[in-house]
């Protein structure tokens, strides 16, 4: 008897406690959840440069592991990339070969575009309920935590794992004079193209990469709200070990 008084009243002690979670705990995550992602959104909104409110341009150094074969700069101007140098060393003679974007031309980075989508939607889902809202079921806040860390998710992925455009879709966006020759992949050594009325093969892949700031504070605010989202999911799961009914 004493233990089924002791397991009723250890009972009632946590279901308040995660009445607690429900009302007061969950939207303190959530409006910590907005704060940090409102500052991520914000590194989307670059400075103008103060002629017609037009985004100021950035520049950026190309740099290789391990080799000096590629040197270049590019020119960032918000979500597109508006000019690039390239010096290329050949490996054979060290003959130096320079290529340049096209004055006239201007590469949209898809993947940025897609990146603060995906933030300003997470964004929505975290203030479509005002704060007197209560949340009666654990539940119901595993799904919108499921939601926003898909969306964070979407977010980082296409920020590290940009996709890589066919030799084919390079020829057709314009910012180059060369066309592909067959349907070969960008990257992969033995694809063929046409430059100059001359065809060419590639023979050596060179990986060159630059560090964007504004970016990389992006992705460490995806990263912190990955974070809170988790932790808040496994406090709610830990309530469903105590007792046999689930709040789910």
């Amino acid at each position: 008897m004493a233990a089924a008084m002791a397991s009723a009243a250890e009972r009632a002690v946590l279901e308040e406690e995660f009445k607690w979670l429900l009302q007061e705990e969950v939207h303190a995550v959530l409006k910590q959840l907005q704060d940090i992602l409102k500052e991520a959104s914000q590194r989307f909104t670059l400075p103008a440069s103060g002629s017609g409110g037009a985004v100021k341009q950035e520049n950026f150094v190309l740099s290789t592991s391990g080799t000096d074969q590629v040197k270049g700069v590019l020119t960032l101007q918000g979500d597109a990339l508006c000019q690039a140098d390239v010096n290329l060393k050949m490996p054979r003679n060290n003959q130096l070969l320079h290529f340049a974007f096209r004055e006239d031309k201007q590469w949209k980075l898809q993947q940025i575009q897609d990146a603060r989508n995906h933030v300003n939607q997470a964004i929505y889902l975290l203030m479509n309920r005002d704060v007197n809202y209560q949340f009666k079921t654990g539940s119901e806040v595993l799904k919108l935590m499921d939601a926003v860390m898909l969306q964070l998710s979407r977010a980082r992925n296409r920020l590290t794992t940009p996709a890589t455009l066919t030799l084919p879709e390079i020829a057709s966006s314009g910012l180059t004079n060369f066309k592909p020759a067959g349907g070969s992949i960008l990257h992969n050594p033995g694809a063929m193209f046409e430059f100059g009325n001359q065809r060419y093969e590639v023979s050596h892949v060179h990986k060159v990469e630059c560090v964007v700031p504004w970016l990389n504070d992006a992705l460490v605010f995806f990263t912190v709200s990955l974070q809170l989202c988790q932790q808040l999911k496994d406090k709610i799961s830990v309530f469903s070990s105590y007792w046999n009914y689930r709040p789910y």
